[in-house]
């Protein structure tokens, strides 16, 4: 059992793949990204050794060093934001300062602005219709 586990910590390629889906990136895109096929990515991510010009580049399209997918550790990461979580919770001195940001107010926020931008643009439309009538 303790192999299996010290296996799935130096596996490169289960590194990849994970972050890769933490990032929310699907194969295909990293495949697009690197210039390489689906089915390359997918045999790297099942690779437990990759070349570092390789891991280079995949780093850098996952936004993060080289060395942290070589120290990549899914328990150590899961224990952090657990403790974190907790430990954010339980400070004594919560300042009370808050951010709330609420989707829908930007939603309608960006609807004012498009429509004030159409009515300009309409406005001009007219007046260069108005031009060419006077010209006539």
């Amino acid at each position: 059992m303790e192999t299996s586990e010290k296996n799935n910590r130096m596996h490169l390629g289960r590194k990849i793949s994970r972050l890769r889906e933490l990032r929310g990136m699907k194969q295909d895109a990293l495949a697009s990204e690197l210039g390489i096929s689906q089915q390359s990515v997918s045999k790297l991510e099942q690779s437990e050794v990759i070349e570092d010009s390789t891991l280079e580049k995949i780093a850098l399209v996952l936004g993060v060093p080289a060395d942290s997918i070589r120290n990549f550790d899914e328990e150590k990461m899961i224990y952090n934001i657990q403790n974190n979580y907790e430990n954010s919770n339980n400070t004594g001195a919560n300042i009370g300062y808050q951010v709330t940001f609420n989707p829908l107010e930007k939603v309608i926020e960006l609807y004012e602005e498009n429509r004030k931008l159409y009515e300009k643009l309409l406005a001009s439309e007219k007046e260069k219709v108005e031009i060419l009538k006077a010209r006539e």
